[in-house]
């Protein structure tokens, strides 16, 4: 690995494309398993989470690349610890869960303070719990291996494609309603 593959533009571009697309995908895998539609109408979900027909939830993915950002800005400072290292990706994956998922500072649903300051049963947030560590996991693991592999351009090719139908199909889906 040599220092000029590891830029901020490189790194946040491809950070922006990882997590967009492991967000959708999660989020989608989720929305099924986990049965959102009934859930979030018919529990007391309804009082804090929009329906799932609401256009600001279509349009969930097109807000991702601004997270992406972020994530990438942060990806770029600990660059080091996350991709000049055999396994970099298992330090980033545990950082995200740790500060990201269970120690937020606000009380969201799954971590330590939403257990502590919430009224939802805490089953209830650890059943939910596996969609954002298997994102974590998944954005960790790939945008690792991308960095780490500018030669593999069949996973440019293929994440790419996927970011453009992540932020595609909303699209249309929010012009034809």
């Amino acid at each position: 690995m040599n220092d000029r593959q590891i830029t901020f533009l490189g790194i946040t571009v491809k950070t922006i494309v990882v997590h967009t697309v492991t967000y959708s995908i999660m989020g989608v895998l989720a929305f099924i398993i986990m049965d959102y539609e009934t859930t979030f109408a018919e529990t007391d979900l309804r009082y804090i989470m929009r329906q799932t027909n609401d256009a600001i939830v279509m349009a969930g993915p097109l807000f991702q690349p601004i997270r992406g950002l972020l994530f990438g800005i942060v990806f770029f400072l600990l660059s080091d610890a996350f991709f000049r290292r055999k396994n970099g990706w298992i330090i980033m994956w545990l950082m995200l869960v740790i500060v990201g998922i269970l120690s937020t500072f606000g009380p969201a649903s799954g971590s330590i303070e939403g257990m502590i300051y919430t009224k939802f049963p805490i089953w209830g947030q650890l059943v939910g719990l596996w969609e954002t560590v298997l994102q974590a996991l998944l954005l960790s693991y790939l945008i690792c291996f991308w960095v780490n592999h500018p030669e593999k351009k069949w996973l440019s090719i293929t994440l790419g494609i996927a970011f453009l139908l992540v932020i595609l199909f909303p699209t249309m889906g929010l012009l034809a309603s």
